[in-house]
């Protein structure tokens, strides 16, 4: 019921995170949403759109479009558009800030290559400037992406329209995760 309220109160069907995160709780659990939460919306020297274009990176990486749509959205409210497109088709070549860019690199390759990921890496990016701190925090922001971009494609989550990722962007920014 509360769904459908808000559905029709948005103009917009309510997002399979949400209902996966507020009905099933006892799915994901109120605990994966205050870690969410903590990682996303915490004290943190990265801005809130720099963890989520780190959310939507790993979302790309794990090929889930439902999370790419929806952290990239959000991303878009605290820097340019453009900036997140381009750091979308290649961090690399994006204008992007040499740390954040050397994070990247590192949550790549925390992704795709767990089992390469060593002290050198951690090194590199503690070298290109990021404070322990930030990397831990970035860490934190791979870690519960990878586990919540599998889920959201094993429970194969609807995708919104660009539209829509807009108008749930600002409840998410404003409401956050838990």
């Amino acid at each position: 019921m509360l769904f459908r309220f808000i559905s029709t109160v948005s103009r917009a069907r309510f997002p399979d995170a949400a209902r996966v995160a507020f009905y099933h709780r006892g799915f994901a659990g109120p605990e994966l949403n205050a870690w969410t939460q903590h990682t996303m919306r915490g004290n943190s020297r990265w801005s809130v759109a720099e963890r989520e274009l780190m959310a939507a990176m790993v979302a790309r990486w794990n090929a889930c479009p439902f999370c790419v749509g929806a952290h990239s959205a959000v991303a878009v409210h605290g820097m340019e558009p453009a900036t997140v497109r381009a750091a979308l088709d290649d961090y690399s070549t994006a204008p992007i800030p040499d740390e954040l860019r050397a994070t990247m690199r590192f949550l790549e390759k925390m992704t795709r290559e767990p089992h390469e990921l060593d002290a050198d890496d951690a090194g590199a990016v503690l070298a290109a400037g990021v404070t322990r701190s930030q990397l831990t925090d970035a860490v934190a922001v791979a870690t519960v992406f990878n586990i919540i971009t599998r889920y959201a494609n094993a429970l194969d989550f609807e995708l919104p329209t660009d539209k829509e990722f807009a108008r749930s962007s600002g409840i998410l920014l404003k409401r956050g995760y838990a």
